[in-house]
């Protein structure tokens, strides 16, 4: 399977470390007596989760901020539909009277985004070396996942983090996007190597967990 995407050389030096820390998990696996790539990807996939979590944190209230004023954003939107520049005008003030930045959710993604690509092209053509590295069920974490469990896995765990991130008023789009967005997930990992699919899907186990964290402790300290 040939290299993905025209830009893997500007993420070169990322995957070059991805790989020096994934062979170094690998080791430590060994160390412990039970060798496997597939637990190296989970414990690097955590590890990464774990360092970007200050970021993710930030990400995510600055999400739960925009979905809590959306019905006031709307009645702005009404009222001054035929004055832009004072609806702007109005929206800003409702930002900052919240709280709330619509730009402040793009900045750690932003951040993220490299280490995740990294991540992606080291582990869609990473040389296992020897005799394919089977996993769990899958007998090769190089190809497909034959029993097409872990695809089915990737397009539910997208779901679940979707529907977790969509608290608050959720417009027919965000519906629609809820749908085709799992659903492409699952189709693409039906064709990626296994080992890139199981670090999406843990991926996606970790920020449900995180998100679950924040919004709990965002709660605990609106009640108190």
């Amino acid at each position: 399977m040939g290299e993905p995407g025209i830009f893997s050389d500007i993420f070169a030096p990322i995957e070059y470390l991805m790989n020096i820390v994934l062979t170094a998990l690998y080791s430590f696996t060994e160390m412990l007596g039970v060798p496997s790539y597939g637990l190296a990807i989970i414990l690097l996939t955590v590890l990464i989760k774990i360092l970007v979590y200050p970021l993710t944190k930030k990400q995510l209230k600055s999400m739960k901020a925009m979905q809590r004023i959306q019905p006031q954003m709307k009645k702005l939107q009404e009222k001054y539909k035929n004055n832009p520049k004072l609806m702007q005008q109005k929206l800003m003030e409702l930002y900052q009277r919240e709280g709330a930045n619509p730009m402040s959710g793009c900045l750690p993604m932003l951040v993220q985004m490299p280490i995740l690509m990294g991540m992606y092209y080291t582990l869609f053509s990473f040389d296992y070396g020897g005799a394919p590295p089977s996993f769990a069920w899958m007998p090769s974490l190089s190809e497909p996942d034959p029993t097409y469990a872990l695809p089915i896995l990737s397009a539910a765990t997208t779901l679940m983090q979707q529907w977790m991130m969509s608290t608050g008023e959720v417009t027919q789009q965000m519906r629609v996007m809820m749908v085709i967005m799992p659903i492409f997930i699952g189709w693409i990992s039906l064709q990626f190597p296994a080992g890139l699919v199981l670090y999406w899907v843990t991926m996606n186990v970790v920020q449900i967990i995180q998100q679950g964290w924040t919004n709990r402790h965002d709660d605990d300290k609106e009640a108190t």
